[in-house]
């Protein structure tokens, strides 16, 4: 195996977006100012890496506020939103609470309230029980808002035609699936108001582009994320949608498939947008223990966003 020669081409940008940066800032500042432990409702981006890292620092994990013993201590709400009644829930017990969602889920949240106020009913086109989805439904009241995972939903959708209807979608989606959803329900819909500005988030549109822009020439092509990461698994799909032979998830469990690979002249790499770089850099370095490898990154856009943490934290 080991002279065989591979190419790998290192799709970029890859990994860590901003939102989940800034979400695992708030866990580290948070433990800095208020001492271990800090708890963390549900994970706080879905990686298992950066969960370990997190809990060795002090984080403790639930899934539900009721969980925590020392109501004492802060929470912090994930990067995926949570519904409107947890903080409530928060304030009811008196806990004090650092909210990590990602800005541009924010965004889908206010887009959504402001739909609402103005009088349309909403559908919000996303994955059932993804926790952004659960947070999504959960800013308006119940029967307000309805989920639409894919185009047979939209075919069997039925809505009261007096009223006015609008859709947001989920931020980590894939945006050619997406797209057909959307054109399927403009066709039933036609006066379906739009988002003002895409709710596919900025690092999910660019992984995509940067996995589809070289999906094609790879024999095989690997992602490195979570299986419970929507934007990961997202980016499997897009590799085979667009013409590799064969693309998987490495996840913390996987075996990497060396007899398959050693059949490989090209091998395309990414990372899923709450997946940290040593994820890719182990992978590699057990590449190179099995074959020689040449590696050319190949970047279709520099990503330079950065979104702060709460004022309290500094």
């Amino acid at each position: 195996m080991k002279n065989k020669e591979i190419k790998i081409l290192l799709s970029a940008p890859r990994g860590f977006c901003a939102g989940v940066e800034r979400a695992i800032e708030i866990v580290k500042k948070s433990i800095q100012k208020y001492g271990a432990p800090v708890y963390v409702r549900h994970e706080i981006v879905h990686n298992k890496h950066v969960v370990d890292s997190l809990k060795a620092l002090g984080a403790i994990f639930v899934e539900e506020l009721e969980e925590i013993n020392d109501k004492t201590r802060p929470v912090i709400f994930s990067a995926h939103g949570v519904p409107k009644t947890i903080p409530m829930q928060a304030d009811n017990y008196k806990m004090e609470y650092v909210d990590a969602t990602c800005p541009l889920v924010s965004k889908v949240h206010r887009e959504a309230e402001n739909l609402h106020k103005a009088g349309y009913h909403i559908v919000l086109i996303g994955h059932n029980n993804h926790p952004e989805v659960i947070g999504t439904m959960g800013q308006l009241p119940e029967g307000t808002i309805d989920l639409i995972q894919d185009e047979h939903d939209v075919e069997s959708y039925k809505l009261d035609d007096k009223k006015k209807i609008a859709y947001v979608t989920q931020t980590t989606l894939s945006v050619d699936d997406t797209k057909n959803i959307i054109k399927a329900l403009k066709k039933k819909f036609p006066q379906i108001k739009a988002p003002f500005k895409e709710d596919i988030c900025y690092a999910t549109t660019n992984r995509q582009s940067a996995v589809k822009n070289i999906a094609k020439q790879c024999d095989m092509f690997f992602v490195l994320g979570s299986r419970n990461s929507s934007n990961s698994v997202r980016l499997v799909e897009v590799a085979e949608q667009t013409g590799c032979p064969h693309a998987e998830l490495i996840h913390s469990e996987s075996e990497i498939p060396f007899e398959k690979i050693q059949n490989c002249k090209i091998i395309g790499i990414s990372s899923g947008a709450s997946a940290p770089e040593v994820l890719v850099e182990n992978f590699l370095n057990k590449l190179k223990d099995k074959f020689k490898i040449k590696i050319e990154e190949i970047e279709i856009v520099k990503e330079n966003i950065v979104f702060k943490v709460p004022a309290k934290l500094n």
